[in-house]
């Protein structure tokens, strides 16, 4: 039977089942770390190259880049990118791809504004309905992927052209606007201010503060476990050293949105996605037979995976990302557009892709997506601060998704041999 691995959320890689995890080599605190980088090397990379293209344009736009409105900006314009990206890489991991994720989100923004604007519906409701739409289109297409048979880029590319021509039925080639306030706050709203009246947005302040105590007491309990496992820990001192520089990232992340106008709404959303689907593709078993699926699908099933209905869950949840992001986009725009979501899926992918998904399905985490969205939206972001037009930004993404994909492949065949 053919042996596969698994990527937790943290970027590790799992033994495959059935055989011993390789334990580290010992050889002191030089060959822990080798063997840690070894073992992250898609999520160490791609954060660095993060860090290294953030800085590259805070040099080159003299600054702009980090300026607290151009960071609340960088959000908003990628969210709905960043949402598509958390469901893409699942269905990725799970050995399939979604081309219709674009075209569903401008559908379900379509509906959206029909609802608010021509029938009066109240924005909470629209907003329920709209997801249950994702929920019914996705089903739709996971039914005939996974009990069917169908190849998953036929269907979805069927969807693709089904959900862009409702689309255009829908609006009748008009846009439909304007929205009501609570809908555009999806997007655009903040935290209110509360407290006394400081510099800073006390409210940011507080979930920043809470967001590293987090961090901190995730990682001391992660090194505990380990310990208590009789598992090789890495040094002390280079321990210390990674909690100082998440600390850092947090605290400056924290003060440059609490300088502006706080918390952004939309960061709430996201926060929870990566936070709950983290867990889900770490911690539960639903996440496990994901990954096990992508691996090898016919050891899966002899292992007793219900193959079918875990692909089948993972196109309903990419429906009702993509009906999430699709809303987002429309409250950023206030309103309904037919040009909605163009584009939309080869972005998820990429960010997919470059975040550390393979294409032979079975490796990724949620983070790493979120990371290669991010990565996308800085690129984007930066390239249009210095002026470099739209066809060089076209070639330059175009690049750095090969480069990432190539990289995957290379390390692949290091191993193999």
């Amino acid at each position: 039977m053919a042996q596969t691995e698994t990527t937790d959320i943290s970027g590790t890689t799992a033994a495959p089942a059935g055989t011993t995890a390789p334990q580290p080599e010992r050889g002191g605190a030089g060959a822990l770390l080798v063997q840690a980088l070894r073992g992250n090397v898609r999520q160490y990379g791609m954060l660095v190259a993060l860090a290294l293209i953030i800085v590259l344009f805070q040099i080159w736009t003299d600054g702009i880049l980090l300026q607290p409105l151009n960071v609340t900006n960088l959000i908003q314009q990628n969210s709905y990118i960043l949402i598509l990206a958390i469901g893409m890489m699942i269905v990725i991991i799970a050995g399939h791809i979604d081309l219709s994720v674009g075209s569903l989100a401008s559908f379900v923004g379509a509906a959206a504004a029909v609802m608010m604007v021509k029938h009066a519906v109240p924005w909470p409701v629209a907003l329920v309905s709209a997801l249950l739409i994702g929920a019914a289109a996705g089903a739709w297409q996971g039914f005939w992927i996974s009990y069917v048979g169908i190849p998953s880029f036929i269907v979805t590319l069927a969807g693709m052209l089904l959900f862009r021509g409702g689309t255009q039925i829908l609006l009748q080639g008009q846009s439909v606007a304007p929205f009501p306030k609570g809908f555009q706050k999806i997007s655009s709203g903040f935290l209110p201010e509360v407290g006394p009246s400081t510099n800073y947005h006390n409210l940011t302040l507080l979930l920043g503060l809470g967001v590293l105590a987090l961090a901190v007491l995730q990682e001391v309990r992660g090194r505990r476990q380990a310990a208590d496992y009789g598992l090789e820990l890495l040094p002390l001192g280079f321990f210390l050293a990674k909690l100082a520089a998440v600390t850092a990232a947090v605290l400056v992340f924290t003060l440059l949105l609490a300088s502006y106008h706080g918390f952004p709404i939309v960061l709430l959303i996201l926060g929870a996605l990566l936070v709950a689907f983290g867990y889900l593709m770490r911690n539960s078993v639903l996440g496990r037979h994901t990954y096990a699926i992508g691996g090898n699908e016919a050891a899966a099933k002899l292992s007793g995976v219900k193959s079918k209905r875990v692909v089948f869950l993972a196109f309903v949840n990419m429906g009702v990302l993509a009906a999430l992001a699709g809303m987002v986009f429309a409250a950023r725009l206030n309103a309904g557009t037919p040009q909605a979501g163009i584009n939309f899926e080869l972005e998820a992918i990429a960010a997919a892709f470059i975040g550390g998904a393979s294409a032979s399905g079975g490796v990724g985490t949620v983070l790493g997506a979120i990371i290669g969205g991010l990565v996308l939206g800085v690129l984007n972001n930066g390239m249009s601060l210095v002026g470099i037009g739209t066809d060089y930004q076209q070639v330059i993404k175009g690049l750095v998704l090969l480069a990432a994909v190539g990289f995957d492949v290379y390390n692949k065949r290091k191993v193999g041999s």
